[in-house]
């Protein structure tokens, strides 16, 4: 893997700040359920698999027990990090003329570590190399709820994949949506050929649909990072079922010395690095509580 150089740069007498990107949207699971406070390591849940039930007692009757049911599901930790080399050079070409290179690359640290939950809680995947990772025992992905989009009619999808949620005993909170599926949404016409849902414009900043909280972000299919199609475009649920929160988090700073990834010493290769880490607990309390959309083939 190549470190960025001095000479990746054209400095010229009026210097634009940062780095031009393409945009990345961050998790959608982050804004479709709230981190909950958790301590570092595995984490016991307990459950409520069958809730307490009322009982109607005659007068000067006896009182039955209440039967009371609960399972536990387990939140696992997950450590991740982002390792970026550059040259000496691009610091002092950085600190000298205020390009804001260093700035960029922490900012997209922090990018990556934030997609990285949805690439770990939907696809089970090593954000790295796009495949899955024997260390995740379970995603979304795993539910056995399915809706497969027919033809372009994608709020039919979303209708009955909100149905199965209900059907399963949850109420459809939120949607993470791909945004294939959004623009597809902000596209459809009726038979006058008008905008059927004209209030989302492209969709892609879309925040809520049907009464359901909505994010979008292409980590929900993750087709920038997976090497094979999950085929995945949505995911509808009661997402307090995907428990997640922050363990631990170090935020974007230099290495100077030392070999942090491998790639050699850094004082040799007169080089440095920046390194953003993050250990998330992500656990599922029931799959029942989410159905996919997919594509056809999915």
């Amino acid at each position: 893997m190549a470190a960025l150089i001095s000479s990746d740069f054209e400095i010229p007498a009026e210097v634009s700040t940062g780095i031009f990107e393409k945009a990345q949207k961050g998790s959608t699971l982050a804004q479709l359920s709230g981190a909950r406070p958790q301590k570092f390591g595995k984490q016991q849940v307990w459950v409520l698999t069958a809730p307490p039930k009322a009982e109607l007692v005659g007068e000067a009757a006896q009182k039955a027990p209440t039967p009371v049911t609960y399972a536990h599901k387990t939140v696992n930790p997950f450590k991740l990090q982002v390792t970026m080399r550059f040259s000496q050079e691009v610091q002092w070409a950085d600190e000298d003329v205020q390009i804001g290179v260093l700035q960029d690359l922490a900012s997209n640290a922090g990018i990556a570590l934030g997609r990285a939950l949805d690439l770990v809680g939907i696809h089970k995947i090593n954000p790295l190399t796009g495949t899955v990772s024997d260390l995740v025992k379970e995603g979304l992905v795993d539910t056995a709820q399915k809706v497969n989009l027919t033809e372009t009619k994608y709020d039919e999808a979303i209708e009955a994949a909100a149905g199965m949620v209900i059907s399963s005993g949850y109420t459809p909170s939120g949607i993470a949506m791909d945004p294939t599926l959004s623009f597809g949404l902000s596209t459809m016409r009726d038979s006058a050929g008008r905008k059927i849902y004209p209030e989302i414009g492209f969709g892609q900043n879309l925040t809520n649909f049907s009464g359901m909280l909505a994010a979008v972000s292409d980590t929900v299919s993750a087709k920038n990072e997976i090497k094979t199609d999950s085929n995945l475009l949505g995911i509808v649920g009661q997402f307090d079922a995907f428990r997640w929160g922050v363990q631990r988090s170090i935020g974007a700073h230099l290495i100077e010395y030392g070999d942090p990834d491998g790639l050699g010493d850094l004082q040799r290769q007169n080089q440095i690095a920046i390194r953003a880490e993050i250990v998330y607990g992500i656990g599922i309390m029931d799959q029942k509580a989410f159905t996919k959309i997919c594509k056809s083939a999915g």
